[in-house]
């Protein structure tokens, strides 16, 4: 046999053989996350739910849900051991911000938008402006004036096309 045609299958068992490498690497990155377990650790179980470890057997896992609930897990069930700081962030919403330069983001756009001008002023030039209505009109809601006026130009649209024919035109075609 050739080179050529063992080609292939060299390159698929080298794929392969990469592919499992980092599988077991990151296998063994889990087990030894989960055997450094310490009581007073926070985690992530692989359901999603956030606890403090109590309690670590050889494979099992005592857990603190909340006060007085106490919940056993397997050490495989046991997703991400989170950092004390991360922990109290996601659990009880505390943050522990070490770049904090005291600046204060807005909630809102109005820093972008602010002149230099007082408040009073920007409020009174905006009232002098007349409000500018986007809104579609039903005809229903035009003045009795409007209506007419507009019957009237429609009618004499309508007299000036008959003007424009000649005896010979038909209005069928």
């Amino acid at each position: 046999m050739s080179l050529v045609t063992l080609l292939p299958f060299i390159v698929l068992i080298g794929a392969m053989f990469l592919m499992t490498r980092s599988a077991k690497k990151k296998q063994q990155q889990a087990a030894s996350m989960r055997n450094e377990l310490q009581p007073g650790s926070g985690v992530r179980t692989i359901g999603g739910m956030y606890a403090t470890v109590k309690e670590v057997n050889e494979d099992t896992v005592l857990l603190d849900a909340a006060p007085g609930v106490d919940l056993l897990f397997a050490k495989n069930a046991i997703g991400a051991v989170l950092t004390d700081d991360e922990y109290n962030r996601i659990v009880h919403g505390i943050e522990h911000d070490l770049k904090h330069d005291g600046s204060v983001v807005p909630d809102d756009a109005s820093s972008l938008t602010e002149t230099d001008e007082p408040a009073a002023d920007a409020s009174s030039d905006a009232s002098d402006d007349k409000p500018l209505d986007l809104g579609k009109k039903d005809p229903a809601d035009k003045p009795a004036d409007e209506v007419a006026e507009a019957k009237a130009e429609k009618a004499a649209d309508i007299d000036a096309a008959e003007a424009k024919k000649t005896d010979g035109e038909a209005d069928a075609k």
